[in-house]
């Protein structure tokens, strides 16, 4: 049994996957990936190299953040592509 949840996960996907990757994409997928509450409290930007900075408001989010960074790559990379996002590093902003 398909679950909707996981049929509009990969929709989303092969759709974001066929666009050209623009920091606004990243932003979206990012959202998407660690869900509203850790979206709001980051801000994120993707270097050339594959890095994806993370600016954390405060010591919880920065934690929190880096504790989920393989999770998140993992989910990052089924919406942007398994190569996109080589690293996550976190800092507090």
């Amino acid at each position: 049994m398909l679950l909707a949840r996981d049929v509009a996960l990969q929709a989303v996907a092969a759709l974001l996957r066929s666009q050209p990757l623009t920091a606004a994409k990243v932003r979206f997928a990012w959202s998407a990936a660690v869900g509203p509450a850790m979206s709001r409290a980051t801000t994120v930007d993707l270097e050339a190299d594959g890095t994806l900075r993370v600016a954390a408001a405060g010591s919880h989010w920065c934690r929190e953040t880096a504790r989920s960074a393989a999770m998140v790559t993992r989910r990052l990379g089924e919406l942007l592509g398994p190569d996109v996002i080589r690293r996550i590093v976190v800092k507090e902003s």
